[in-house]
């Protein structure tokens, strides 16, 4: 067991729970590799996250692994794995945290009745596994939490009940799931104020909210919840999530800062840190962030109408109510071009928080400088895209882009010639499409056959101009197996054959996995 009790939480104190690398990752197509896990949650370590939800560790053995890596890493955030209502998983889920310096088992159960009908269990069946597993638990470690997956939509009565189970139980956490996002502000504060006031022992422990998107209320719901007494959010970085995702980090987090007129209470979050967080977990889970995304969205410090940049340039408090620093942005951007050194290059990377090794630098610095022959000004966000498209094209990748030559137009028939390097050896054909990108994707397919589905192809621009790149997103399935590969590129033909190839790397990998065996809140 670990050696102390979880001490209350301050009043004036909300922990943050990210578990983007948990609910986030079962996104369809965010599947994330241990290398890529390991770097998400050294950022969220460093950035001061309480919680970190590593993972669902009975899912699969990569899952374990996972979990079980970051664990031993971690120095701060207390650890994290989740399982269900069972001894396999919980005792699995110990193996897993409990290399970390701060453990925790999560385990849950469905309380609405829609989810007590699925194990056929009633409500007194269903209150006897609570006890049996949430005392296993606590025989192990001395932080367990305990979520009542669609606690939104389960009985008052019957929700106190099995909360007041959990507590005697022993769990430290009660975490309340909106699991389908279903509920309003209003009733979120409610349901936690009559928990507080209702079970035996709330006092004593720590209430949790973990809200879905469905409607669009995630983090209004958390809030109300906070303001009603929960001292715990779990949240992902972007909202990533199942469905319409989560509550966003960084939405509650500036919230917090912004309005701590109305709503006093601290974290303990690096909000410096937060557009590095937000673009290493876009870049890693392939889902590009949308331009009007509230705080770290392309948009959300930029204005083009005359009026607003009128008031910006006398004083910008008129139409920002943060400042792009405070998420980790640069107020001006340093313009960068092709007369523009390595020096330059590691320090602007590094504001936008890309730590690079020498070797790594080399290999970027080619890559710059043939982006700068070919735009008149590199901005910050080309950077970001370069490095993103550093990072899936990697040296090590079993299927490589060597060249690749198309012709288009009118006339037809549209060509590509391609040569690929699959394991080390190089292949080159040519195919025939609707259309360049059609005939360099049969061209790809005709090097590395496969049966993969295209279930997204989606394109958009960098920056603004004509000599913008275009990030690439490509999404495949394959037997259930969901992949999604990015690249950038000024020639939208290339970035679009590095995306499929890029999917094709991590399809190969996911190959090797077993898909996991459960999701919950």
């Amino acid at each position: 067991m670990t050696d102390a009790i979880q001490a209350p939480v301050p009043q004036d104190r909300v922990l943050i729970f990210d578990t983007t690398l948990r609910d986030g990752e079962q996104s369809p197509g965010a599947t994330m590799t241990l290398e890529e896990k390991l770097q998400i949650a050294t950022l969220l370590d460093e950035m001061g996250v309480d919680i970190i939800e590593a993972g669902f560790p009975i899912a699969s053995d990569g899952d374990f692994e996972a979990v079980t890596a970051i664990a031993r890493q971690t120095r701060s955030a207390v650890i994290c794995g989740l399982a269900r209502a069972n001894f396999k998983d919980i005792d699995r889920c110990w193996e897993a945290v409990r290399h970390a310096k701060r453990p925790r088992i999560h385990t849950f159960i469905g309380t609405s009745p829609l989810h007590r009908a699925i194990p056929n269990l009633d409500m007194d069946q269903m209150a006897e596994r609570i006890h049996e597993t949430v005392s296993h638990a606590r025989n192990l470690c001395d932080n367990v939490q305990w979520s009542p997956m669609d606690a939104t939509r389960t009985e008052h009565d019957y929700l106190c009940r099995t909360v007041e189970i959990a507590i005697k139980a022993g769990a430290t956490t009660i975490n309340i799931p909106d699991t389908v996002g279903y509920t309003a502000p209003r009733e979120s504060a409610a349901l936690i104020r009559m928990l507080i006031e209702r079970v035996p022992g709330a006092d004593a422990i720590t209430f949790a909210t973990h809200c879905h998107n469905d409607l669009g209320m995630a983090t209004a719901n958390a809030l109300a919840a906070v303001e009603a007494g929960a001292r715990q959010i779990e949240c992902t970085i972007n909202g990533l999530g199942e469905r319409a995702g989560n509550t966003a980090l960084e939405e509650v987090v500036m919230a917090l800062r912004v309005r701590h007129d109305i709503m006093p209470y601290t974290t303990g979050i690096d909000t410096t840190r937060i557009m590095q967080a937000s673009r290493l977990v876009a870049t890693v889970s392939g889902f590009p962030v949308q331009f009007n995304k509230a705080i770290v969205g392309k948009n959300a410090f930029a204005h083009e109408s005359g009026i607003h940049q009128d008031g910006m340039l006398k004083n910008a408090e008129t139409f920002e109510i943060m400042r792009p620093e405070h998420v980790g942005l640069n107020a001006t951007s340093l313009v960068m071009g092709k007369h523009s050194g390595r020096a330059a290059l590691r320090s602007k990377l590094a504001e936008l928080g890309y730590t690079v090794g020498d070797n790594q630098l080399a290999d970027v610095f080619v890559r710059f400088k043939e982006l700068a022959d070919r735009k008149k000004e590199v901005y910050d966000d080309d950077l970001v895209a370069l490095m993103q498209d550093t990072d899936t094209n990697a040296a090590n990748d079993r299927i490589q882009v060597r060249r690749l030559r198309v012709v288009c137009g009118t006339d037809g028939p549209q060509t590509a010639e391609l040569t690929l390097a699959v394991e080390g050896t190089e292949h080159a054909t040519s195919a025939i499409g609707d259309g360049p990108v059609d005939a360099a994707f049969k061209a790809v397919q005709s090097i590395v056959p496969n049966d993969a589905r295209l279930m997204l192809y989606q394109v958009h621009a960098v920056t603004e101009g004509m000599d913008a790149q275009a990030t690439v997103s490509v999404r495949l399935e394959e037997g259930g197996k969901i992949v999604t590969g990015q690249s950038a590129d000024t020639d939208t033909i290339v970035a679009s054959t590095k995306a499929y190839v890029n999917a094709l790397n991590k399809l190969m990998v996911r190959r090797l996995k077993t898909a996991p065996e459960a999701q919950t809140a």
